[in-house]
């Protein structure tokens, strides 16, 4: 059976199609590196959950395991975004994380200016999106946003603990199996993840 003249036409006009490679940004470019940007941070996690746990304080290291999760999480939701919106995706190495510290403290303290730092990343992703008139990219950037508060308010309510237990870390080990510090469940607004969430 031979195709119609119409549908002969149609492909004929699809081959002729050229195909428009897609405008590479600055915002592209930032999305780009802050890939690498949540990897280092889900490493440097893994070596403060890793610590806690060679100092059998399980509760601590089982929190800080979850935040590991939490930034590859992070990196796979902005490969699916660059992968959805045609962008040529790289995985990035990633930097090697700290691993000597003095005291149980230090390591949260580590993880707050880690989270502030982050934010300031994903701050600057948003108004180069907007700057560039990106509508789509400044809108998947405001879950991002919106995260980022929560998760500097948990590191801080974490220090606060820390620093009211005064050394005594069974309180700290006791308050994170009472309280969900930084665990507020799913988030039905949560972008997809490529490969998905683990």
């Amino acid at each position: 059976m031979r195709p119609s003249p119409f549908w002969v036409n149609v492909l004929r006009m699809a081959s002729n199609v050229k195909k428009i490679a897609p405008k590479k940004s600055k915002f592209h470019e930032l999305l780009q590196a802050q890939v690498g940007n949540e990897f280092s941070a889900s490493q440097q996690y893994i070596a403060l959950a890793v610590w806690f746990d060679n100092e059998d304080l399980p509760r601590l290291g089982s929190h800080f395991y979850k935040q590991a999760l939490e930034e590859r999480n992070h990196a796979m939701m902005i490969v699916q975004f660059l992968m959805d919106n045609d962008i040529a995706v790289a995985i990035p190495g990633v930097d090697t994380p700290f691993n000597e510290f003095k005291s149980p403290r230090d390591l949260v303290d580590l993880a707050l200016r880690q989270e502030q730092q982050v934010t300031d990343q994903i701050v600057g992703l948003a108004k180069a999106a907007r700057e560039e008139g990106d509508y789509i990219g400044e809108q998947f950037m405001q879950w991002f946003l919106k995260e980022q508060v929560e998760e500097v308010s948990s590191m801080k309510t974490l220090l606060t603990i820390m620093d009211r237990a005064d050394g005594n870390m069974f309180y700290v080990e006791t308050f994170l199996t009472r309280e969900s510090v930084g665990d507020e469940g799913g988030d039905s607004g949560a972008p997809t993840a490529a490969g998905g969430k683990l």
